[in-house]
């Protein structure tokens, strides 16, 4: 008796993963699901709570902090382990990011407050500038292998020293992204400099009718000749080394305390200001910031992109962080801590995962760049794909009222919540005290109001 039977492989019983659960199929048709919409919104709210749940943004610390408010601080475009950070008693630290331990202490790097630190393009050489009117150029690394030279080398003087005649003090340097210059910002004058050269190759110096005081200046990283800088005249303005001319130049409502070139888009640049916002400009077209970012109840003292840019960070003298996407003028997330004080500078790791802020408190502290996510361990397939399908929920549905408060609500210091509120309701009055009299006026004889608009002071070319 002949006996037929019915075989498989076994390919099509199992999943790709071996020593997974058996494969399962499913009728994908709608008809056969009419509750498909209701399970996903779900899956969303449950995805969205287990976000926050996760939420552990803050790290650590680096070391022992300062002894003195961090005033400064860089990281390296070409390596994601060395970062410099700044006092204002003028000491120096060098610092390792992967172990978050202090390699050097330059201890009297300057007589008075770090005012600026930048990598050179080698990225072993960075640079330092203080109000006490002197450059200084340093090493990273020791070039010595042997451990007791390697303990002196890191207490060795700077390569070199820079000092121009007619600088008071030093606020501001950054350094080219290709050629071998580094340009500074001082009391009078923006002065662009050669590692080679002890007086400045260029000086920018009362291009507009008067000298003032540059306290942020940055080059552009497509455009080599291109520099921006602020100024204490509450301008934002457009040099060119190559013609040795000013391009354009505006004047904001309130002061802007920095600024920083979009890595991925060089024509936009994000600027903190004095009036609690930070802005976003089109070089082409300085005369309106394209966005408006809100939500600090203080100055915005410092800014940072992402190196994808597509968000930035900001710091501010209301003791908290705030991360904002680039096409939104709500921030996604805010960061804070019970002891942590005024933050005078930020910066954002080259891989895009961390970010570094300096504050008043002596501390150097290390945050998650994206608060839920897991680091210090690889995933597994199953584990990126549950991700993925979570936060794809979480985009899809967050304009749902329940996804939306929990994927949006943050615990707040009290102060910041009364503070905010308290300026909801100052906004809120102004604004219909405008609709009133535009609407109670003669047609045509009040304009009505538009807030990008009153950035802009005026413009001088």
């Amino acid at each position: 008796m002949k006996v037929k039977t019915i075989s498989r492989s076994i390919a099509s019983t199992e999943r790709e993963c071996k020593g997974d659960l058996r494969r399962e199929f499913r009728n994908l048709a709608p008809e056969s699901h009419p509750m498909q919409r209701a399970r996903e919104y779900t899956r969303a709210v449950t995805s969205a709570k287990l976000d926050r749940l996760f939420a552990k943004p803050f790290v650590g610390s680096l070391g022992t902090g300062h002894r003195d408010g961090v005033t400064a601080t860089a990281t390296s475009r070409q390596s994601l382990v060395p970062f410099v950070s700044g006092a204002a008693d003028g000491e120096v630290r060098i610092w390792d990011l992967a172990s978050r331990k202090c390699l050097a202490n330059l201890e009297g790097a300057h007589s008075k407050k770090v005012s600026g630190l930048t990598f050179a393009n080698n990225g072993s050489t960075f640079y330092s500038c203080s109000t006490d009117g002197t450059i200084k150029s340093w090493q990273v690394y020791p070039s010595s292998s042997n451990e007791e030279d390697e303990e002196m080398a890191t207490q060795h003087g700077p390569k070199m020293t820079y000092r121009a005649a007619s600088a008071g003090s030093f606020q501001s340097i950054d350094h080219h992204r290709s050629d071998d210059l580094f340009v500074t910002a001082s009391d009078s004058a923006v002065d662009v400099w050669s590692p080679e050269r002890s007086t400045p190759v260029l000086s920018f110096d009362e291009l507009w009718g008067s000298a003032d005081t540059v306290n942020h200046v940055r080059f552009n990283p497509a455009e080599r000749g291109l520099i921006a800088h602020t100024s204490a005249d509450r301008g934002v303005g457009l040099f060119d080394v190559r013609s040795q001319s000013a391009l354009h130049k505006v004047v904001l409502s309130m002061r802007a305390n920095a600024l920083e070139w979009n890595p991925m888009e060089p024509m936009n640049l994000a600027v903190a200001s004095e009036d609690y916002n930070a802005y976003t400009f089109d070089m082409r077209k300085l005369d309106r910031p394209t966005m408006i970012y809100k939500g600090h109840i203080s100055a915005v003292l410092a800014i940072s992109w992402a190196p994808t840019g597509r968000e930035f960070v900001t710091a501010s003298y209301d003791k908290t962080l705030r991360i904002f996407p680039h096409r939104a003028g709500k921030s996604r997330d805010t960061y804070h801590l019970q002891r942590m004080q005024r933050i005078f500078t930020v910066n954002y790791s080259a891989d895009n995962n961390y970010i570094i802020s300096g504050s008043d408190d002596t501390n150097v502290r290390l945050w998650r760049a994206q608060a839920s996510k897991s680091v210090g361990k690889q995933a597994t397939a199953r584990e990126e794909s549950s991700l993925r399908y979570r936060q794809t929920l979480i985009h899809k549905y967050k304009h749902m009222p329940e996804v939306k408060r929990i994927h949006t609500s943050r615990k707040l210091p009290k102060f910041i919540k009364s503070q905010t509120a308290m300026h909801t309701v100052q906004k809120e009055s102004r604004k219909r005290k405008k609709e009133n009299e535009y609407k109670n006026s003669k047609p045509g004889s009040v304009a009505f109001p538009v807030e990008r608009n009153k950035v802009i002071v005026k413009k001088v070319d």
